[in-house]
């Protein structure tokens, strides 16, 4: 059945990706099933923080959907920025401009706190937030219209929880924002529950995040992060290590950007692998296991065909190809709701082959790329500039 001998640990490596692959689609299967929680009846004040920095496109709408929430409740909006001349400035004042009844308002950051400016203005936008209730969110996120009841809901009773919501790419408009929709509406979300199914969640979600103001507290605040990379991922660590928990929560958020070229793509999904790297070092290193393309092509490569099976091999590997197809193509029907919008059929066996490249360049360096500017991320996962080199972390 698996060729020749010298073939056989590409065979097993092949029938295991496939088995991780039934194991994360049954995973997420079992998550989306869930009804969505309760709607509060008792609306309770929030404080949304929009830390920002530039503008495309999709902005304007993006913010909108939070402005028009159906929430009974009072909302404060706040919106962050690092300089009053940041391209996002004119788009929020136009915003306060034309809802005059709404409570909004731009807070410029007076000076970075840290390498992380997102969360120097987190910092910042905290303090001036007078509700209890804290969501915040990315700036590309669209929210839909009654996310703020469900978080709420999500949120009552939970004063050391941090409720986070997945998120899917609402508009892969070209190729490679395609080869990046499978990452994220197919593999990414399918993944955290997959790792869900092992032990509670340790990380948050940073797209959207709610959480009462204590549960900050509890996890240090945004002052204990202003250097680190993965400033939401080490605010759930820091959290569930001081008795607290991370949920994900019954919504799903729409992530939209503007048209976006292989190069920016490729830089995104590396900075995106290099710190999943310096967070999760060993899961990191065996998720090439789970390539459910890679290993099947390979023992198909190498598995001459021998007299005992010579037409076993290319209908197993067919099968798991096959696999790893209708898996990618059924996530991403389930996170969109049945309505939005798949990569082609074939994406996923390109995405994996082109995330053999991103395995090896997240261990090739430790530079990446941040909204135009450049930094190294030390071993701890703190943010360095990169005109110093990065110091060895303390054991």
């Amino acid at each position: 059945m698996f060729g020749n001998l010298s073939s056989l640990p590409l065979a097993i490596l092949g029938i295991l990706s496939a088995t991780l692959i039934l194991w994360q689609w049954r995973a997420a299967t079992r998550r989306l099933r869930r009804p969505p929680a309760p709607v509060t009846s008792e609306p309770v004040p929030i404080s949304v923080l929009k830390p920002l920095k530039g503008c495309d496109t999709e902005s304007e709408a993006c913010l909108e959907s939070w402005i028009n929430q159906d929430y009974p409740g009072p909302i404060q909006i706040l919106f962050g920025l690092s300089t009053p001349d940041d391209p996002a400035a004119p788009l929020v004042r136009r915003l306060i401009a034309r809802y005059p009844g709404r409570d909004l308002a731009l807070a410029v950051a007076s000076a970075p706190m840290g390498t992380n400016e997102k969360v120097s203005k987190l910092i910042q936008l905290e303090r001036l937030a007078r509700h209890d209730l804290l969501v915040v969110s990315d700036a590309d996120v669209r929210a839909p219209a009654d996310l703020l009841r469900q978080l709420a809901a999500e949120c009552a009773g939970a004063r050391r929880a941090i409720v986070c919501c997945l998120y899917r790419l609402a508009n892969p408009t070209t190729t490679a924002m395609q080869w990046e929709a499978v990452s994220i509406n197919s593999d990414f979300w399918s993944q955290v529950l997959q790792a869900q199914t092992l032990a509670p969640l340790d990380f948050a979600l940073g797209a959207t995040m709610a959480m009462h103001r204590e549960t900050l507290r509890t996890a240090g605040g945004y002052e204990t992060l202003v250097d680190q990379l993965a400033d939401d991922y080490q605010l759930g660590r820091r959290l569930v290590k001081q008795g607290g928990e991370v949920r994900l929560s019954s919504a799903v958020v729409e992530c939209w950007e503007s048209p976006r070229g292989w190069r920016e793509v490729w830089r995104h999904q590396l900075r995106w692998a290099r710190t999943i790297r310096v967070c999760r070092p060993l899961p990191y290193f065996l998720s090439i296991l789970a390539n459910g393309t890679l290993w099947p092509l390979l023992w198909l490569a190498f598995a001459a065909p021998t007299a005992e099976g010579p037409g076993w091999v290319l209908p197993v590997v067919g099968a798991c190809l096959a696999l790893r197809a209708a898996a990618a193509w059924d996530q991403q029907r389930r996170l969109n709701g049945g309505s939005g919008p798949n990569a082609p059929w074939w994406m996923p066996w390109l995405k994996d082959l082109l995330q053999v490249g991103l395995w090896f360049a997240a261990f090739l360096g430790n530079t990446i790329d941040w909204r135009g500017e450049r930094f190294h991320v030390a071993r701890d996962g703190r943010l360095l500039p990169t005109e110093r080199p990065a110091p060895r972390a303390r054991s």
